[in-house]
C-alpha cells in the first residue's frame, strides 16, 4: 500500500495525525482546484478558497462509504464535492432572493441590481448533468478542465487517456453544453 493510500485508510479510521498529514500532503493541489473553481463562480457563493476546501473536507469525513485509496480518486471526489458546494450555495442564495427567507422591506429601499445571477450557474450544472447521462467521460473532462482547472496533460493523466482524446472530448463537450444552454 503506498503512502497516500495508507494515510487515507488511517485518516478514515479516525487517526487525527494521519488526517493532518493527508491534508498537508494534498492541500496544495486542493488549493489550486478550489482557486480555479472559485475563479469560475466564487462571486456567487461568498466562499473563499480556504472555506471551500474546509467544506469539501467536512463532506469527505461525513461520507463513510467513500473509499479513496488512490490520489486521483481523492482529487476526483474533491472536484465533484467542490462543484456541489458551489451549486448548493448558489441555490440557497437564489431561494433567498425569491422569498426563501422573506423579510419586511421598506418601499424606500432599492434592490441590488448588480447582484450576480445564480441561474446561469444552475443552468450549467443541469446541462452538465445531462451531458453525464449522454457520455460520462465528456462530463469528467469538463469537470476536470473547467471546474478543477486541470490542464490537458493533467486531465489525460488523471483519466488514463491520450492528450489528443482529451482535446477531442473537450471540443465535443463544449459544443454539447453550448447547444444545451442555448
Amino acid at each position: 500500500m503506498d503512502d497516500f493510500a495508507s494515510l487515507c485508510t488511517r485518516a478514515r479510521a479516525g487517526d487525527p495525525l494521519a488526517a493532518e498529514q493527508l491534508m498537508q500532503k494534498i492541500y496544495p493541489e486542493l488549493h489550486i482546484m478550489a482557486r480555479a473553481r472559485l475563479r469560475q463562480s466564487g462571486h456567487l457563493t461568498l466562499l473563499d478558497t480556504t472555506a471551500l476546501i474546509n467544506e469539501m473536507w467536512l463532506r469527505l469525513n461525513a461520507n463513510t462509504q467513500l473509499q479513496l485509496a488512490e490520489k486521483h480518486y481523492f482529487l476526483g471526489y474533491a472536484s465533484r464535492a467542490m462543484r456541489s458546494i458551489v451549486i448548493d450555495y448558489a441555490r440557497r442564495r437564489q431561494a433567498e432572493r425569491h422569498g426563501g427567507s422573506a423579510e419586511h422591506v421598506e418601499l424606500s429601499s432599492q434592490p441590488d441590481l448588480n447582484a450576480p445571477d445564480e441561474s446561469e450557474l444552475l443552468r450549467v450544472h443541469d446541462a452538465l448533468n445531462e451531458l453525464e447521462q449522454i457520455d460520462p467521460r465528456l462530463a469528467q473532462v469538463v469537470e476536470l478542465r473547467y471546474f478543477a482547472g486541470l490542464s490537458e496533460e493533467q486531465t489525460a493523466d488523471f483519466l488514463g487517456i491520450a492528450r489528443r482524446t482529451v482535446q477531442r472530448d473537450w471540443l465535443k463537450a463544449r459544443a454539447l453544453l453550448f447547444e444545451a444552454l442555448c
